[in-house]
């Protein structure tokens, strides 16, 4: 296993008992994800998917033994999951749902910090170990085992390179999509430092765009390291002051714009990629095909 799921983690979902939240929980088993019970208020004693389902998360950790969690709980309800999770004493929470209101994510997330629950989303489509285990809705069939890993805060964007990467015969390590809401459990940067760290990632791919300024806290670790750091800030041709598709897709100043970002990351060591295409053949030459 790569960065942040290990293997024996056992795994929590929380919420999915609508027919969205069903479907992924057995797209997840397929995957090996080693899921082992739901959570649901008012639903405990009962089986859904084959998994016990619990009323509170405290009792389902008692009972099993879960370290990390998948979260399909509408916006409104997340703030609490995450209180709820972060008390129960889980390391991994995976939030799916997006537009969660902003004090919510502020109060949630600074609470899982401090307990060190490590969140990934909110608005994520999860991340995955290709071949092994999946937390959310990145497609299996995109997915290829290597020493790549891959950061995106854009989730189309990392669905297209992942493709494009296994494709070219460009195996991941882990697949993170930090997530497209304002507000996310973890910066960029902070993912970075575990794939630097991981010595089962040989090279980082970094999925950016326009809007906000997380791509300039990556700067020092992409100098310092002797890992290869692949690029692509995608923007160039956007509007200035429009916003392109969520909250922090929208160029306020001049640093924002995708090229200060790709002149930044360029000055820093990184290997700049024009499009997802580009970003696969630049990661083929590095060697990384197996």
């Amino acid at each position: 296993m790569a960065i942040l799921f290990r293997p024996g983690m056992r795994v929590l979902v929380h919420g999915a008992t609508g027919a969205y939240g069903r479907a992924q929980v057995r797209a997840m088993r397929e995957a090996g994800t080693p899921l082992v019970a739901m959570v649901s208020a008012g639903r405990g004693g009962t089986v859904l998917e084959g998994l016990p389902v619990y009323d509170v998360a405290a009792e389902a950790v008692a009972a099993t033994g879960a370290q990390a969690a998948i979260v399909y709980v509408p916006a409104p309800g997340v703030r609490d999951a995450l209180t709820e999770l972060a008390d129960a004493g889980l390391k991994l929470t995976v939030v799916a749902a997006e537009f969660v209101p902003v004090h919510d994510a502020m109060t949630g997330l600074a609470h899982a910090r401090s307990r060190g629950m490590w969140v990934v989303g909110p608005n994520t489509l999860g991340m995955a170990v290709p071949g092994q285990a999946l937390l959310g809705a990145i497609g299996t069939g995109y997915l290829r085992p290597g020493r790549l890993g891959v950061i995106g805060r854009s989730g189309t964007l990392t669905l297209t390179c992942t493709r494009l990467l296994s494709r070219a015969g460009c195996g991941q390590s882990t697949v993170c999509h930090v997530g497209g809401d304002l507000l996310a459990g973890r910066n960029p940067h902070e993912y970075l430092d575990l794939f630097l760290d991981d010595p089962e990632t040989d090279a980082v791919a970094y999925l950016g765009e326009i809007g906000g300024s997380k791509e300039y806290e990556m700067l020092g670790r992409v100098a310092a390291t002797r890992k290869k750091v692949l690029a692509l800030i995608v923007g160039r041709h956007a509007p200035p002051g429009k916003q392109m598709g969520h909250a922090g897709a929208l160029v306020g100043q001049a640093r924002e714009t995708a090229e200060a970002k790709r002149a930044a990351l360029a000055q820093a060591g990184a290997i700049l990629a024009d499009n997802p295409e580009h970003l696969a053949h630049l990661a083929a030459g590095l060697g990384l095909r197996g």
